[in-house]
């Protein structure tokens, strides 16, 4: 029974010498991955240099800590700011960075962690964005170094009759220098704080509310005036269309009046002649067929005549009476005739 109480005692050690021995162990052990760098403190200071090789490292136990930084890129995103330009123009601008630790020590001991980095990313950026742009012509922030416009195209398209832009004009500077500026000035601020600046954006560029509302307003103010000048050269065309037709149209009228003036008078002539030929053949048949044209197109309806008796126009009637012709039919209409002896008589 001793002997067991002995052996259970020394597995007890054992085991306790165990677990304290892996405590230990855990708490001396650290890995480092590839992507990160530590600092080493003790009671909250920074012990030694900063650890940046991956791998397994050891420290003392219990009262040392491990405090982790990232050693890839970090982003930085700065919130849209209103500045006023050299020209007085409010604009917004959204700026953006991209930021690395580059010694972890420093870091710590300055900054402590990567949101009190941040925070202090946002005082400096922000500041130097603000002093550059406000000394900054639009132009220059908006067009890049290269800028140029084709002159024929300014030319032709009438969007780009600006008068209070200079199309033409090449930036000095351009937005390319302009945020080389930017992170020059900016990344001389950061070193003291064991952080690099590597880049900086402006991530976009806008007008405030208010001024946006008037280009927009002014944007199709514009666009109205070049689309009326279209609508105005349009009505130009169409009238000059419109007169070239109606001239057009009025040739073609001209044109077929004389032709059927022509064809009228070879028609007229060539009746004549007919008439010329048919009189000389049988001079009282014609005569005759004439007034029996002359009583078809005279007597229609009810017509009265008030003529001599011994008039010519009826002179192939006097030998008829009106017992002998009831009714006379000329061209398909029927007529009632009476003749008199006297000149007061009525013929019908």
């Amino acid at each position: 029974m001793t002997i067991r109480k002995t052996t259970l005692a020394k597995l007890t050690v054992l085991a306790v010498v165990l677990a304290a021995g892996l405590v230990t162990v855990f708490s001396a052990a650290y890995v480092i991955r590839p992507h990160e760098q530590a600092i080493i403190t003790q009671f909250g200071e920074p012990i030694g240099e900063a650890v940046t090789e991956p791998g397994l490292h050891w420290k003392r136990p219990f009262i040392q800590d491990v405090r982790r930084f990232d050693k890839r890129l970090l982003l930085w995103d700065g919130e849209p700011n209103q500045i006023p330009t050299l020209g007085r123009e409010f604009i917004s601008v959204d700026t953006m960075a991209r930021w690395r630790i580059t010694d972890p020590l420093l870091f710590l001991r300055t900054i402590r962690d990567e949101r009190n980095a941040l925070s202090r990313l946002d005082d400096i950026i922000d500041s130097v964005v603000r002093d550059t742009v406000s000394g900054t012509e639009l132009e220059e922030i908006v067009r890049s170094h290269d800028w140029r416009v084709d002159a024929v195209e300014m030319v032709d398209d009438p969007a780009l009759e600006r008068t209070d832009v200079d199309l033409e004009a090449r930036p000095q500077m351009g937005r390319e220098q302009l945020v080389e500026n930017i992170l020059r000035e900016a990344g001389r601020n950061l070193p003291q704080f064991g952080i690099e600046l590597v880049d900086v954006r402006i991530k976009r560029l806008n007008y405030i509310d208010d001024v946006r509302r008037k280009v927009e307003e002014r944007m199709i103010s514009e666009r109205q005036r070049i689309a009326e000048q279209f609508r105005s050269e349009g009505r130009g065309e169409s009238a000059e269309i419109e007169g070239e037709t109606e001239r057009e149209l009025r040739e073609i009228r001209s044109g077929a009046q004389r032709e059927a003036e022509e064809i009228r008078g070879r028609g007229d002539a060539e009746a004549t002649r007919i008439y010329g030929v048919a009189y000389s053949q049988d001079p009282e048949f014609y005569a005759f067929f004439q007034t029996l044209e002359s009583y078809r197109k005279t007597l229609q309806g009810n017509t009265t005549l008030m003529i001599r008796s011994d008039s010519d126009f009826v002179r192939y009637l006097q030998d008829l009476s009106v017992e002998d012709i009831p009714s006379i039919t000329v061209g398909g209409l029927e007529n009632n005739a009476e003749t008199g002896g006297s000149g007061g008589n009525n013929s019908e």
